[in-house]
This record gives C-alpha cells, structure tokens and sequence, in this order.
C-alpha cells in the first residue's frame, strides 16, 4: 500500500487533472524515476493506496473529480500554494482571489487539517523584499484564517538551473535577487509567526533547519502522523525517505515528471526552462499510462 505523492514535479491537479482520474479509473499509472532512469508501474487501486497527498497552485480543474475520489474510497489531503507574487515571478499563476476562494471550499468540505497552506518559496529580491513578505503574508493569513491550521515555509534553494532562471529578472525586468542568510531568515521568519499566531495558523519549516530559531517546527510534507490522525483505519507510515537536505517526509511514490509544469515560475526547481515546460504540456497525449515526456522512456 503506497502514498502516492500528487505531485511534487509537476502541478498535476492544475494542468493533469484529467489524464490523472483516467490512470485512477485505469488502476495503475508509470513514472520515471529522474535520477536513476528505472522506470515503475504503481497500482492506483483504491485497496493499494493509503492516501493522494496533492499539490497545487490551483485546483480548480480538479474540483470536479474530488467526489469521484470519495466515492471510489480514496483518503487524501492537500497542499496549497498561494504567495501572491508578482507575475515576474508567477507569469500564470491563478489569482489570490480565486485561489483563496477555492481552498476555503476545500476546508469546508474536508476540514482545515486537510488543507494545508504553503507559502513558499520566499524569494528575497530588489522587487521582494521582506516587508513585502511580511504585508503579503498578513493579507493572505487574514484570509485563510479558520481554513487551515498549518502554513510551510520555505526559502528558495539557488540549484544552478534555478539562479540560471532568476538571472533572467536581471535581463529583462531590472530585479536582483540574493541567497537569504540565517539572519534574514530568522527576521523575516519572526515577523510572519507573529501574524500566523494571530491567525491560528502555525509554521513549519519545509527543509529548512534555519527557521527553527525562529520558532518554527520542523516540517514533514508527506506526514505519516497526520495520515494517521486523519485516516486511523489506514497503517501508520513511519519510514523516512527524504527528498533532499532537511526533508522528513515519509515514504511515498512521486507519479509526476520533471520539466511538465507550465505555470512558468521563475524559481521553480522543477523545471529546467519554462519553454521547454510547454512544448512537453502541449505535447502531452491524456490517454497515454505515463506523464513522462515520450523521449525519455523505455520501450
């Protein structure tokens, strides 16, 4: 039994939605491992899933879907994320208002423990700066209040691809952006506990020990202790499997791909460029078992 991981490579619920209920009513879905290159074929039965643990930037297109999960017996919780960056960082990005509007139907449907806030990731820039995090974080907060009870923070990790990208805000936008230090974490970081306090909204850290000075708690995205407050007829999933540096997340299986995603952020990890992002959407055929680009798979 798998907690299948929806998706961290790629917005699946956003741009997938329909190609993702097709594998569920298929029972089984193949992915890539990008790393290694096997390739594995997971079960998407309802009696071989513990749980969908989704992310998204918008969740709309999966709305619709939602009740047919429910039916089939499926248990799930979501990760949202809403920063209310500016369209040189989010160039497509769903609007506050209707992503705001869309989780708060989420939390009155399925409760504010299965809806979890990300505000992530933060980055500090000439256009960005930590007042402007600490404003949009209390606009935010103000508005999610009593529809969530977790928010996960995180600070943008600068991989080479990820500095390529925001050298591009430099060039075309007049934007300089820097690596926070602890110091500008841990400020910043205080700042934002103190309104998520008056919100009743507590922190975690999204692998980021630097944060814990500023009181926040370590987080596991995947998190076999709320699995189980949520879902005690499910096992207990104890296994670690991180991700990267700092991750606790519990085991699971990732049925996203790399490079899928064409929100178009600035700062995302996930995608090498944002063009070849969506050459691959619109290449991407719904009926196909896979999400991975057709190049890259084995016969």
């Amino acid at each position: 039994m798998n907690i299948v991981s929806v998706s961290r490579r790629t917005d699946i619920p956003a741009f997938y939605a329909d190609w993702f209920m097709r594998r569920v009513r298929e029972g089984y879905v193949r992915y890539l491992n990008p790393y290694g290159g096997q390739e594995h074929r997971v079960s998407l039965l309802p009696e071989d899933v513990h749980a969908f643990v989704f992310w998204s930037k918008n969740y709309g297109p999966l709305m619709k879907y939602i009740p047919e999960l429910e039916e089939r017996g499926y248990d799930f919780y979501f990760h949202f994320t809403i920063t209310g960056l500016p369209k040189t960082f989010e160039n497509i990005v769903t609007p506050v208002d209707n992503a705001v509007a869309t989780f708060r139907t989420l939390s009155e449907r399925y409760g504010p423990k299965r809806v979890q806030w990300r505000f992530d990731p933060i980055v500090i820039s000439s256009a960005t700066g930590p007042t402007f995090y600490a404003r949009r974080f209390e606009e935010i907060a103000s508005r999610l209040q009593g529809a969530t009870e977790r928010c996960y923070l995180s600070f943008a990790c600068m991989y080479s691809k990820v500095r390529r990208n925001l050298e591009t805000l430099a060039v075309n936008h007049n934007i300089t952006c820097r690596d926070a230090s602890d110091s500008d974490k841990t400020s910043l970081t205080l700042r934002i506990r103190e309104t998520a306090d008056r919100y009743g909204i507590t922190l975690y850290s999204c692998c980021d020990e630097a944060l814990a000075a500023g009181g926040v708690r370590q987080a596991q995205c995947v998190d076999g202790e709320l699995l189980y407050e949520l879902f005690p007829h499910r096992p207990k999933q104890t296994k670690i499997n991180p991700t990267r540096k700092g991750c606790r997340c519990v085991i699971s299986r990732d049925i996203g791909a790399y490079d899928t995603c064409p929100h178009g952020c600035i700062y995302c990890y996930a995608n090498l460029n944002k063009d070849l992002a969506v050459k691959r959407f619109r290449a991407h055929d719904p009926s196909s078992d896979t999400l991975t680009p057709t190049e890259t798979l084995t016969a």
